[in-house]
């Protein structure tokens, strides 16, 4: 049966997927398969077609710069934990690429949420590619999400929200299956 074989294909690439920052800093990663993997955002399901999706990527030195972005957001916001401030001015270096993913705002909080769940399902498909490519990727929240330096360095207007940062690279080491809990599903019919 080809649906079921689908299926199993689907399933063996979801459950084979990791979240892991075990990367290869010096191998870079072709912008052409970043450009194909960000491209499987736009097909997640989106209600009411907003195509709210926004979306910047970050190699080289401009890594650095994506840093110090979040970084002055955060501290501006009031942030004072300076450890933590400046630990967002770094971490962007620990991997070759990073992929920062928005939502365009609604024009009410319930669409505005539903561009953000359109979002979020269309990074899934970024990680589901990522995985069927070979890549290590990691989802992280962004520390501020609507900072205004970070916004305009990934050239997103005012009052888009940052869903995460996708952090891609390959892999460096193997990380282990996790332990995950039973789901509970009730059938009602």
């Amino acid at each position: 049966m080809a649906g079921v074989d689908g299926l199993d294909g689907l399933e063996a690439l979801v459950r084979r997927r990791r979240t892991s920052l075990i990367m290869d800093l010096t191998r870079p990663v072709d912008p052409t398969l970043v450009d194909r993997l960000c491209g499987l955002i736009a097909w997640a399901p989106n209600h009411k077609r907003t195509w709210p999706w926004r979306v910047a990527v970050f190699t080289g030195d401009s890594r650095a710069a994506l840093g110090n972005a979040f970084a002055d957001d955060q501290a501006d916001a009031g942030e004072t934990d300076l450890v933590r401030v400046e630990k967002s001015r770094r971490k962007y270096g620990r991997s070759p690429v990073c992929v920062v993913v928005g939502a365009d705002p609604g024009d009410s909080t319930e669409r505005t949420g539903e561009n953000r769940d359109a979002v979020a399902a269309g990074i899934q498909n970024l990680l589901l590619g990522a995985t069927a490519a070979g890549l290590a990727n990691f989802w992280s929240t962004p520390p501020g999400r609507r900072g205004p330096r970070t916004l305009a360095l990934c050239g997103f207007p005012a009052g888009t929200e940052l869903v995460g940062v996708v952090y891609l690279g390959w892999p460096g080491g193997d990380v282990e299956v996790p332990v995950r809990p039973a789901l509970h599903v009730t059938f009602l019919g």
